[in-house]
C-alpha cells in the first residue's frame, strides 16, 4: 500500500484540479480539503473523489470561476445559490459569510443549494470551534444519491444525510460528524474500489436480504444501506427524513423525489451560535472542562484504555498520519495516477 506525506500529495492533488482548469486558489482549497480528511482517517471523503470531482468538471456538471450568489439575507439568514460551484470552495464561503453575522448578533444561519460536494461536515465546525463557537450542520444530496430504505421497504428512498455538531471547550474541541445510516455511502465505496467485502451488517440487497456485497449499492434494482439504530433503525431514519426536509426545503434546493437524477452535490445547512455574545463564552468552557473530564473519567471496561469522545479519533489519527504518512489502497492510487498521466500532471513517489 503506497503511503504518502501530506504537503506532497496536497501539492499532486492541486496540480490535478488546476490541469482540470481549477484556479490556483480554488484547487488548493480543494486538495487542502481532501487530504485533510485522510488525514483524519475519512478515507471516504478524502482523494478517492478526485476522479468523480474531474469528471464532473469535465461533464460541465461542475462549474470553476462561479460566485456563492447571495439571493436573500437579514442580519441573522442568508440563502444562497452555489451555481454547481465546487462544494468546499463554496462552503467555505458560506461559513466566511456566516461567522461574522454569528459574531454580530449571537446566532446565525447559511443556507445554499445546489454545491458541489461539500466533503466532510466536521472541517467547516472546526472553523467555527476554533474561533470559540458552536456549529450545526447538515447536507442532504439534493433529491439524488437515494441510498437507504425506510424501515420495512425494499427501494432508497433518502441519502445518508449526516448530522455535524460542533462546540469549543476549554482544551480539544468536541466534533461530532456522523451519517444517519450505518456507514456513510463513500466508506462502501471504498469497499467497492477495492473489492472487498463490508463488514456484515452495513447493507441490505434488493429483495431485503443482509449481504456483505458492496456491488449491490450500484446495481439495477440497487441494494441499501441500513439506517443507524440497531434494532430501532427508525430512529436514524426518522432523522435522516427531517433533515433531508431541511437541507431541501430551507435551502430552495429538493429533497428526495421519484425523478432524481444521478448523484451530483449537497445542499447545505449551517447553523452558528456564538456564545461571548450570549455572555456564556466562560460558562460554556468551564461546562465542557467539568463534563468532557467527568465523561472520561468514567470507569471502563477490562481492556478499554480510554473513553472517546467526539473528535477523538480524528485528533489521534491526524497526530500518527501527520508523522508517518497517508496510506492509499493501490486502487485508489493506480486512479489517480492513470488520470494525472491523463492531464499530463507529473505524479509522486511514495514514502514506503
Amino acid at each position: 500500500m503506497p503511503n504518502f506525506k501530506a504537503e506532497a500529495l496536497s501539492d499532486f492533488i492541486r496540480r490535478i484540479f488546476e490541469a482540470a482548469g481549477v484556479p490556483t486558489e480554488d484547487a488548493a482549497t480543494v486538495a487542502g480539503s481532501l487530504v485533510g480528511s485522510n488525514l483524519r482517517g475519512h478515507d471516504s471523503h478524502g482523494v478517492m473523489r478526485v476522479p468523480q470531482y474531474v469528471e464532473f468538471l469535465e461533464k460541465g456538471n461542475y462549474r470553476v470561476d462561479v460566485d456563492l450568489r447571495v439571493e436573500s439575507e437579514t442580519p441573522a439568514l442568508m440563502v444562497c445559490d452555489g451555481q454547481w460551484g465546487l462544494g468546499q470552495v463554496q462552503a467555505h464561503r458560506l461559513v466566511g459569510l456566516i461567522l461574522p453575522k454569528a459574531r454580530e448578533v449571537g446566532l446565525a444561519a447559511g443556507l445554499a443549494r445546489d454545491l458541489g460536494h461539500v466533503g466532510r461536515l466536521g472541517e467547516y465546525a472546526e472553523r467555527a470551534t476554533d474561533v470559540g463557537m458552536v456549529m450545526l450542520a447538515t447536507v442532504n444530496n439534493c433529491g439524488a444519491g437515494q441510498r437507504v430504505a425506510p424501515p420495512g421497504g425494499l427501494g432508497p428512498r433518502l441519502g445518508t444525510n449526516p448530522l455535524c455538531i460542533g462546540a469549543p471547550t476549554s482544551t480539544d474541541s468536541l466534533v461530532l460528524d456522523f451519517g444517519t445510516s450505518v456507514a456513510a455511502e463513500g466508506k462502501v465505496r471504498v469497499h467497492h474500489i477495492n473489492q472487498t467485502p463490508t463488514p456484515e451488517g452495513w447493507l441490505l440487497d434488493a429483495e431485503g436480504h443482509p449481504t456483505t456485497d458492496p456491488g449491490v449499492l450500484y446495481e439495477h434494482p440497487p441494494g441499501s444501506i441500513m439506517p443507524m439504530g440497531g434494532a430501532q433503525t427508525y430512529k436514524g431514519f426518522g432523522l435522516a427524513l427531517l433533515l433531508d426536509l431541511l437541507a431541501g426545503g430551507l435551502t430552495g434546493g429538493r429533497s428526495s423525489h421519484p425523478s432524481a437524477g444521478p448523484v451530483r452535490g449537497n445542499n447545505l445547512v449551517v447553523v452558528v451560535f456564538d456564545p461571548s455574545r450570549l455572555g456564556l463564552a466562560e460558562h460554556l468552557r468551564d461546562e465542557s472542562s467539568t463534563l468532557t473530564s467527568y465523561v472520561r473519567a468514567t470507569p471502563r471496561l477490562p481492556g478499554v484504555e480510554s473513553i472517546t469522545l467526539p473528535g477523538d479519533p480524528e485528533r489521534r489519527t491526524l497526530a500518527e498520519r501527520s508523522r508517518t504518512g497517508i496510506p492509499l489502497a493501490a486502487a485508489h492510487w493506480e486512479r489517480l495516477t492513470e488520470l494525472a498521466t491523463r492531464l499530463s500532471v507529473a505524479t509522486i513517489s511514495s514514502e514506503a
